[in-house]
């Protein structure tokens, strides 16, 4: 029991000890003030305990634009004040944390503190309030002296900084604890106004500089004083909507005399950045490149007087050592369109919206009365352009040149993948010209289709060709069905017009047959008359021919001359021949088998070749119930082969028409054998063979058809296709067709209209483009493949399949855009145009899988490029972005900094002086090296003195590090 008992006291014991600590009263953190430092000392510890690592792996956030710096904060609480305590620090690439060591890379995106003193990892404090600033000087110098204490009692290096006087001053203080000897001072500060003439050239700065480690008296004309000097310079072009207003302005401050004509022509001649892109056509897209960011870097030199700074000042862009260039991106690309923007992408989805619509009615024309509109939505919310719009477009569809144009222009190799008419044509024309007609809303297309469907008519009533439309050659079966109707609407017209012509000869030639009588029989006297001198010049030719010679054409003319009667008998008879086929005979005369001139097959669109298939299915065997076209190709045939070969059987024109009914039989082997001795005889007569067994059927539609066809060469029989009926059924068609029917082959049109249009342009050789719109054929057709279908099977779904697709074509249109921007701009320097859209390719693909629907994609953040350096091949064509300001873009820039780019001066000038000393001099007595590991300079000296000037005319800033030896 008592061993069991022993350690319950034990424990007791324990707990009231722990009681006495807890209460035990420390008198070395009696005040506030040194409870607030302890507080500051134990954050810290811990911190430097966890290591960078650690930090980040316990939540340490990223700074924004930043891929290495990182921070940590603890709230802090005074009797009076809370604080907020924050810890920056940076990774490096194997994950540790960086040492102390100055910023001499001019990093983009390090922090303002770091660009503003050399440092890396620092504290900052700062009140928790509005403003987040110490309006108190003893309050700041006491907080920074709190900081300073605990970082010391931690053995810490890092510098501390507390943000001081009014905001917009963005100024600051913060002391650094450097070893056992050496203390760094830091001071900030901003003027936001009237800067001094001095401080606003090179000269004044190095002289202000100097001013701080050489005494007040000392005549800086009259000493040199080395002092470390680097320069960074940013230019800026102007962007597009700067350029707008500019020479809006510069209209407006011209003679008004003359401001209403030159505002006309400024109007009408006006360049935008994508005039000669295919697209502009249709649209003027914002230059997806707002401007660029020119940064010029002149690398550490040491400079000894103000004379070597005004050459400095005075000197080109051109012969600093470093060039980095940053371009500016429209805010449109990192954010979904939501109708903010027009484009096709825009249109297209309106015209999906459009198509989802169309199923509501049976006619178009239902669509163009709002009185007669089934739907409430079409009565509020249709828009019609006024009648000089509809006449302007209808003047471009119809009346804008007769010249054919190339069909094959613009078309991808994946084109014909996709139901559609090429971008040419004139369907694909009117589908494009709908997207930007009343905004594409039905009514407004209902409205264009119909005066569309009546300029069709007048067309075929008045026998005028159908512009953009080939008037011959075979319909394209791949194509919408409304072209395939147009093509050979046209087709139609050109035949009513060849027909036409015909009759107005014939009636022509009527009038004046009488009075060409005479001359006809004078020209048979004069072609009798040549026969017989042509029979007296042969018979003296012969004469001189020798006796055996003669003797032999005698026998030969003789042995012929039965055959030779016959012939010209036949030939006498023979019309429409095409010539003989080979060595083929007739069967019962023996003479030549003539192909005869045909009618071409009756061209058909893709639902004539439909109707004829479910006529056949219907009816079963083609050859025994043939439809009606069937019948009258095969009279046509039959009546001109008659015509040509007027002695031929039924066999004669299987053997042509039909070699497969023609069985060949073999002769016996007797028979053979001695045949073999004459083979090649003519007079192997007849061939051996037969009519199939379905064509030796006496009830055989064929050869019913043979002895009902007249003679007849293909010229005189009645044409294969009607142009009055066949045109007929076209506009009746068009006339009455289904509202979703043609919306659906609008839609198929309009994409590959647009994917064409776009497949046109000229973005150089930029791989991740081709790849990219291959990619978007490819989604078309997949997503549009349930359109070429007579019935769409789930309308709601088909709808969402398009609208996600209209999100897939704005994203390869935006694609598109930057490449052509960045290509024009980039001629003579490809290398950085690849790079440029290599990285904004990286960036925003990963986007391109986002929904912007979805409620959490609604806003985007705005899209960045990398920096890019640019080489010295390249500087010429980066120079010649910035053009020339004009005057009413300078006016105002009365003082210049200098270092002019083409006449623009650098928007941001940033300048960093040093100075060091040696710490070997025998002055100071700690340890060298620990000062020299710890200070920015490698060897043995140490920088005494630093100075951060960034601003420009109008705006100064000036930070300020000086190292004493406390």
């Amino acid at each position: 029991m008592a061993s069991t008992s022993r350690p319950n006291h034990i424990e007791e014991d324990d707990d009231d000890m722990e009681e006495e600590v807890q209460h035990f009263d420390d008198f070395t953190l009696a005040s506030s003030w040194e409870r607030f430092i302890s507080d500051i000392e134990a954050t810290c510890r811990q911190w430097l305990a966890d290591g960078p690592k650690n930090l980040v792996e316990k939540g340490a956030v990223a700074i924004e634009d930043s891929k290495s710096l990182f921070k940590v904060k603890y709230d802090l609480k005074n009797v009076t004040k809370s604080y907020c305590m924050e810890f920056y620090f940076q990774i490096d690439d194997n994950g540790t944390g960086s040492q102390q060591e100055g910023i001499g890379n001019w990093n983009s995106s390090s922090h303002d503190l770091q660009l503003c003193f050399g440092v890396k990892d620092f504290l900052l404090i700062a009140p928790q309030s509005a403003s987040g600033v110490l309006l108190d000087t003893p309050e700041s110098s006491k907080l920074l002296s709190s900081v300073a204490i605990a970082l010391s009692n931690c053995a810490s290096l890092w510098p501390a900084f507390v943000p001081v006087h009014d905001p917009s001053r963005n100024a600051y203080i913060g002391i650094q604890n450097m070893g056992t000897v050496f203390t760094r001072r830091f001071e900030a500060d901003r003027i936001g106004s009237q800067v001094p003439v001095k401080l606003m050239h090179l000269e004044g700065l190095y002289e202000l500089f100097v001013s701080k480690f050489v005494y007040s008296g000392v005549d800086f004309s009259m000493h040199t004083f080395k002092v470390h000097f680097m320069m960074r310079l940013t230019y800026e072009t102007f962007t597009s909507d700067e350029d707008d207003e500019n020479s809006d302005m510069d209209e407006f401050m011209g003679d008004k005399a003359d401001t209403a004509e030159h505002h006309g022509s400024e109007s009408r001649n006006k360049v935008h950045w994508d005039d000669d892109c295919p697209w502009s056509e249709w649209y003027s897209a914002e230059d997806p490149l707002r401007g660029f960011e020119l940064v010029v870097t002149w690398a550490d030199r040491t400079v000894e007087n103000t004379l070597e700074m005004a050459e400095l000042e005075n000197a080109s862009p051109h012969e600093a050592e470093k060039w980095i260039l940053h371009p500016v991106l429209s805010p449109y690309l990192g954010e979904p369109s939501h109708g903010k923007r027009i484009d096709f992408s825009s249109q297209l989805l309106c015209l999906v919206e459009a198509l989802d619509t169309s199923f509501t009615a049976q006619f178009m024309e239902d669509f163009v009365s709002v009185e007669n509109s089934s739907t409430e939505s079409l009565k509020t919310s249709v828009v019609i352009p006024p009648p000089t719009v509809l006449d302007r477009v209808i003047k471009d569809l119809f009346h804008e040149g007769s010249k054919l144009p190339n069909f094959t222009k613009g078309e991808h190799m994946l084109s014909r993948a996709l139901k559609a008419a090429p971008l040419e044509s004139l369907f694909t024309q009117f589908c494009l010209h709908s997207l930007w007609f009343g905004n594409c809303n039905i009514r407004a297309t209902a409205f264009l289709w119909v005066e569309f469907v009546r300029e069709v008519r007048w067309c075929w009533e008045e026998s005028q060709p159908l512009p953009k439309i080939p008037i011959d050659g075979s319909i394209d079966l791949s194509t919408c069905l409304i072209h395939q109707k147009l093509h050979l609407l046209a087709i139609c017209i050109e035949k009513n017009r060849e027909m036409n012509e015909e009759f107005l000869d014939c009636v022509g030639s009527d009038d004046s047959s009488d009075a060409s009588v005479s001359v006809e029989e004078n020209h048979k006297v004069d072609k009798r008359i040549n026969r017989s001198s042509k029979a007296d010049l042969q018979r003296k030719r012969d004469s001189s021919v020798t006796e055996d010679t003669s003797n032999q054409l005698k026998f030969e003319r003789n042995a012929e001359s039965k055959k030779s009667v016959n012939q010209i008998r036949t030939d006498a008879f023979r019309r429409g021949s095409a010539g003989p086929v080979g060595t083929m005979m007739l069967l019962k005369s023996h003479q030549p088998l003539h192909a005869p001139f045909t009618q071409d097959p009756p061209l058909m669109t893709e639902d004539m070749h439909e109707e004829r298939l479910q006529a056949v299915e219907a009816f079963g065997d083609s050859l025994n119930v043939p439809g009606q076209l069937e019948k009258d190709i095969l009279l046509s045939d039959m009546s001109a082969f008659k015509a040509a070969n007027p002695d031929a059987v039924f066999e004669d024109f299987i053997r042509w028409h039909s070699p497969g009914d023609w069985e060949t039989t073999e002769p016996e082997a007797a028979e053979a054998s001695v045949g073999s001795s004459t083979e090649g005889s003519k007079d192997k007569w007849p061939p051996h063979g037969r009519l199939s067994k379905r064509m030796s059927d006496q009830g055989n539609l064929w050869r019913k058809s043979w002895k009902d066809a007249p003679a007849l060469q293909a010229d005189d029989q009645k044409p294969l296709l009607d142009p009055n009926r066949e045109g007929e059924k076209i506009l009746h068609y068009l006339e009455t067709v289904r509202p979703h029917q043609l919306l659906e082959q609008m839609v198929c049109t309009a994409f590959r209209g647009a994917a064409d249009t776009l497949n046109q342009t000229n973005f150089g050789d930029m791989r991740q483009m081709t790849s990219k719109l291959e990619q978007l054929y490819l989604i078309i057709k997949s997503t549009l493949g349930v359109l070429q279908r007579n019935h769409v099977p789930d309308r709601e779904q088909t709808v969402k399949d398009l609208r996600r697709l209209c999100v897939a074509f704005e994203h390869v249109e935006k694609l598109v855009t930057v490449a052509a921007s960045l290509h024009r701009k980039f001629l003579d320097a490809s290398r950085l145009a690849q790079v440029v859209f290599s990285d904004f390719y990286g960036n925003y693909v990963p986007m391109m899988g986002i929904n912007p629907n979805e409620e959490e994609n609604k806003s985007r953040t705005e899209m960045q490029v990398g920096r890019q350096e640019v080489s010295l091949r390249e500087r010429q064509v980066v120079s010649n972005l910035f053009s020339p300001p004009s005057a009413n873009q300078s006016w105002r820039k009365v003082l210049s900094m200098g270092n002019l780019l083409n006449g623009h001066e650098p928007i941001l000038r940033e300048i960093i002086f040093s100075t060091g000393d040696d710490v070997n001099n025998g002055i100071h007595y700690a340890a060298a090296a620990d000062v020299a590991a710890s200070s920015d300079r490698r060897g043995e000296e140490i920088e005494t003195h630093r100075m951060y000037v960034s601003g420009t005319s109008n705006d100064l800033r000036v930070a300020l590090s000086v190292t004493s030896c406390d």
